[in-house]
């Protein structure tokens, strides 16, 4: 079953990019755990496996389809964060960019009529619309809670309780 080469092209860079998701994850999970933030450390690791699985969704549709799958380059994630709503906007901001990164493959499958891809795609169309929507979300409340030491406690155990 023949994937047109720039569709595995950006197959192989997604999966790429969710391995690289789940490193900004796991790196956000140890400035949490860092900051005293024990629950949001949770949720960041719990966000970090299921950035893993997704890449391992990209890779299986690969192989099912007889391509090898391919991880590029992978950076390593580098962030200055001084509090928790700096960890969810970065965090929000890489979200809206995977979103951009699986809008770009729909448009691929759609130009190379690759129906056999469709399914994927838009699973994880739909899954980036509640991911974007989950962190925006908790960064909304942590706003709210601004300085307030008992509100950010509050919505750290929350988080834990994923």
């Amino acid at each position: 079953m023949a994937i047109n080469e720039q569709l595995q092209d950006a197959l192989n860079d997604q999966v790429t990019a969710e391995i690289e998701a789940s490193m900004l994850y796991l790196q956000l999970s140890y400035v949490m755990d860092d900051m005293g933030l024990l629950g949001m450390s949770e949720w960041m690791k719990k966000q970090h496996e299921e950035e893993l699985e997704h890449a391992a969704k990209f890779s299986q549709h690969l192989l099912d389809r007889e391509i090898l799958p391919q991880i590029n380059n992978i950076s390593a994630p580098i962030v200055k964060i001084n509090s928790a709503v700096e960890a969810f906007e970065a965090a929000l901001n890489h979200e809206r960019s995977v979103s951009a990164k699986i809008r770009r493959l729909a448009e691929l499958q759609d130009e190379h009529k690759d129906w056999d891809s469709r399914p994927l795609i838009n699973e994880f169309l739909d899954e980036q619309i509640e991911e974007e929507a989950t962190v925006n979300d908790i960064l909304d409340r942590l706003r709210i809670a601004g300085e307030s030491g008992s509100g950010i406690l509050r919505i750290d155990s929350e988080l834990g309780a994923r």
